[in-house]
């Protein structure tokens, strides 16, 4: 998948009047938007689903390359599980300056409520790694809305 202008972010926040979560690091801002997936849920056999869509930004003036993802992932509060691995959704994606590359994932959970957040391994055109945070993000369901 090639990295995409800026533009299209703001057309997406305008759209989806999801709550969104956001945070820069080394000039890489990375925004989450988490959606609840009562269809995909079984709250009574406590399966909670839900989407995000992430938008990453190269607000730098050097390419980047997303090489790996470290998430952890809260179920009320007391219930942690660590995911890491390469790249995301199958990718590595290069991100060059002023461009941008989203992508959706899920993850379901045993409680009504709960959070993600984590980091990306990326590395610059000049062999850098370096860690940019995923900012921490609630996971709710209609449950406990009504």
């Amino acid at each position: 998948m090639t990295a995409q202008k800026d533009k299209q972010l703001d057309t997406c926040e305008e759209e989806r009047r999801i709550p969104s979560y956001s945070e820069t690091t080394n000039g890489i801002k990375v925004s989450v938007y988490p959606e609840y997936l009562e269809e995909q849920s079984d709250p009574f056999n406590s399966i909670f689903s839900f989407s995000y869509t992430v938008w990453i930004e190269n607000q730098g003036s050097e390419s980047v390359q997303l090489l790996g993802r470290h998430w952890l992932v809260c179920s009320g509060g007391e219930d942690f599980t660590e995911v890491k691995g390469e790249g995301v959704v199958g990718e590595q994606p290069i991100i060059g300056p002023g461009e941008h590359f989203n992508y959706s994932s899920g993850a379901s959970i045993k409680d009504p409520v709960g959070s993600m957040y984590g980091s990306y391994t990326l590395i610059d055109s000049g062999g850098e790694i370096f860690e940019v945070e995923i900012p921490e993000f609630d996971l709710i369901s209609n449950t406990m809305i009504h």
